[in-house]
C-alpha cells in the first residue's frame, strides 16, 4: 500500500442503520477511501405498552424517581415526543457518549456518564456506592437485563419500562446477493439485535467477510446468533468501530 493510499479503498462494507448515525458513518468510511453500502436492518416502533410509559413517565415528572438512566439516543427520542419534563430533583445518567450527546441536544442535563467502558455493564461498574435511591429505566423491549439486575444489586430501587420497540428490516435483494458473493467485504454490527438480523437474512457470510462489533457485548451477541466476529470496537461508539475496522484491514495488507 502506498503512503497516499486509503486504507479502505476498494472495499464495500455494510452500514446497518439509517438516518443521522448512518450517514456518519458513511461519511467517514469514504475519508478511509470506502464505498459505504448503507441497509437498516432494524428500525424502532412504539412500544406495546402505552399505558405503563405515559405512566411512568407521568411519575418521573412528578418527582418520584431519583435516577433516570437512558441508554440509547432512540429513548431520547421517544422523551422529546413525550414532551418529558425531567425534575431538578432527579439526576439523569447515560450509558455512552452518543446518548449524553442526544440528551444535551434534546435540551436534557447529563449528570453522570461512564469514563471507561460505555456500556451498560460499565455504567453498573462505575456507579457510586453512595447514589442509591428509586431508578427509572425506559429502554428497548429487547434490551438485556445487564443494567436492571446489576443497579438492583447495588441497592437501588430499579423499574424498568420499555420505551419503544425493535423490529427487523428486511434488506434488498441486491444487498443480500452483494454479500452472498463477497463483493461487500465487511459488515458493521451495532448491536444485538443487529447481528440476529445479519445472521436470519445473510447467513452463511462467506469466508472472507468481515465482521466488526461495536465493543465486547456486540460481540459476544453477534457470537450467539452464530456469527464469526473478526473486529472487536474497544467502546461503543461509531468512531472507534470505524477505526477498529481501518486497523484490521491495515494489519492485513
Amino acid at each position: 500500500m502506498s503512503p497516499t493510499a486509503k486504507p479502505l479503498s476498494g472495499w464495500r462494507v455494510l452500514v446497518p442503520r439509517g438516518g443521522k448515525w448512518g450517514d456518519g458513518v458513511a461519511a467517514t468510511l469514504r475519508g478511509y477511501g470506502a464505498v459505504p453500502v448503507i441497509a437498516p436492518m432494524i428500525n424502532f416502533a412504539s412500544t406495546e405498552d402505552a399505558a405503563g410509559l405515559t405512566d411512568a413517565l407521568a411519575r418521573l415528572e412528578s418527582g418520584s424517581f431519583d435516577w433516570l438512566v437512558i441508554t440509547s439516543a432512540t429513548t431520547v427520542d421517544v422523551l422529546v415526543s413525550q414532551r418529558t419534563v425531567i425534575p431538578e430533583s432527579t439526576r439523569v445518567a447515560a450509558v455512552g457518549e452518543t446518548t449524553a450527546a442526544a440528551l444535551t441536544l434534546a435540551g436534557y442535563r447529563v449528570d453522570f456518564v461512564p469514563e471507561k467502558d460505555n456500556s451498560a455493564r460499565g455504567l453498573v461498574k462505575e456507579w457510586s456506592a453512595g447514589d442509591t435511591g428509586r431508578v427509572l429505566i425506559p429502554h428497548s423491549d429487547l434490551a438485556e437485563p445487564t443494567l436492571v439486575a446489576g443497579l438492583a444489586k447495588r441497592g437501588l430501587e430499579v423499574e424498568y419500562v420499555a420505551a419503544y420497540r425493535t423490529v427487523g428490516v428486511t434488506v434488498a435483494e441486491t444487498v443480500r446477493a452483494d454479500v452472498a458473493s463477497g463483493r461487500i467485504g465487511a459488515l458493521l454490527v451495532t448491536s444485538g439485535s443487529v447481528a440476529r438480523q445479519v445472521a436470519a437474512q445473510l447467513a452463511p457470510l462467506p469466508a472472507d467477510t468481515i465482521v466488526a462489533c461495536i465493543g465486547p457485548r456486540t460481540a459476544f451477541d453477534a457470537r450467539d446468533a452464530g456469527l464469526t466476529v473478526h473486529v472487536i470496537a474497544e467502546s461503543r461508539s461509531a468512531a472507534a468501530l470505524v477505526d477498529a475496522l481501518v486497523e484490521h484491514v491495515t494489519a492485513g495488507q
